[in-house]
């Protein structure tokens, strides 16, 4: 099961060599040529902002779609999980890229915390008005100048630009040109259990699960808790919560059986704040601590 789209497969899936790979990149979309394949809706390692000057698209979310058939501006963050189907041969504008190196901490300040490039929920898709359009244009072709420059204190620079970008987005109005998808509970479902899994490439006792509840996997989605908790009962006759469970307890049969990390670090790593809580909780489903479990499972084997 695929984790998150790295800034490396993303170059080489757009037919690039990612040669210098910066803490901010930015380039005209037409030297990207588009993927002929619909990639399936899962995050990305790095924060992008798109200005979509010509060309069409279908931007694809958990629940819902929109058609980009006109200019527009979008924001994409690690917490969104999106795809993107060109619509047309042409694709014109700009994107830039960055991590989250880049973004702290100037750019989270007080003034921008409520930007569309951070929130998880909400919009991050709008349509600016033609003079918008113009100054945005200017904004990227500056960043596209200043990026090849040996100025020292460059990125300082570019943080600027992106402030404007953020900050212009931040006086428009979203669209409501958002359609639903017509198996929306399936999509759903499909993509719970995609995030579901992505939590789990646990390598590390110092790792921790990101996402360790309803609320958060359905803020990760951009949906309510309780379209969610629908779409998982409609289509499995499981709640979330179930679902997060029954992969935490296998998680933690695995981890008791072929790891040597001792119970603390493997209950700090599926998101339990106190051990007990964690023996608790494993004891209530199997019906013997987590140490009388290990002891069985490797004396049997």
């Amino acid at each position: 099961m695929k984790a998150k789209e790295t800034l490396t497969e993303f170059y080489a899936l757009h037919g690039k060599e990612p040669n210098n790979i910066s803490p901010f990149n930015v380039y005209r979309r037409e030297s990207f040529k588009c993927s002929t394949r619909l990639e399936p809706v899962y995050r990305r390692d790095f924060y992008k902002i798109s200005m979509i000057s010509g060309g069409t698209g279908i931007l694809s979310y958990a629940d819902k779609f929109i058609r980009i058939d006109r200019p527009c501006i979008v924001f994409l963050n690690p917490l969104i999980p999106y795809s993107w189907e060109p619509t047309s041969i042409q694709q014109e504008g700009y994107f830039c890229l960055f991590k989250e190196e880049f973004v702290l901490p100037a750019l989270k300040n007080e003034s921008l915390a409520g930007s569309p490039l951070f929130k998880a929920g909400g919009d991050h898709v709008f349509f600016p008005a033609d003079e918008s359009i113009q100054l945005l244009k200017i904004v990227y072709e500056n960043m596209l100048k200043e990026e090849q420059s040996d100025y020292p204190n460059k990125y300082d620079l570019l943080k600027s630009y992106v402030r404007i970008i953020m900050h212009e987005a931040m006086k428009m109005q979203p669209p409501q040109t958002f359609h639903r998808h017509p198996n929306a509970s399936e999509r759903i479902s499909n993509l719970f259990f995609k995030l579901l899994e992505n939590q789990f490439f646990i390598d590390s006792p110092e790792k921790a699960l990101s996402l360790k509840n309803a609320n958060e996997f359905a803020t990760q989605l951009n949906i309510h808790t309780n379209h969610l908790n629908k779409a998982l009962k409609d289509t499995t006759g499981k709640t979330t919560t179930e679902w997060i469970a029954e992969r935490i307890l296998n998680e933690a049969k695995s981890l008791l059986q072929f790891s040597h990390w001792d119970i603390n670090e493997i209950a700090y790593c599926l998101g339990f704040e106190h051990s007990s809580n964690f023996i608790i909780f494993f004891k209530k489903k199997v019906g013997e601590s987590p140490a009388q479990f290990r002891k069985n499972i490797l004396s049997i084997s």
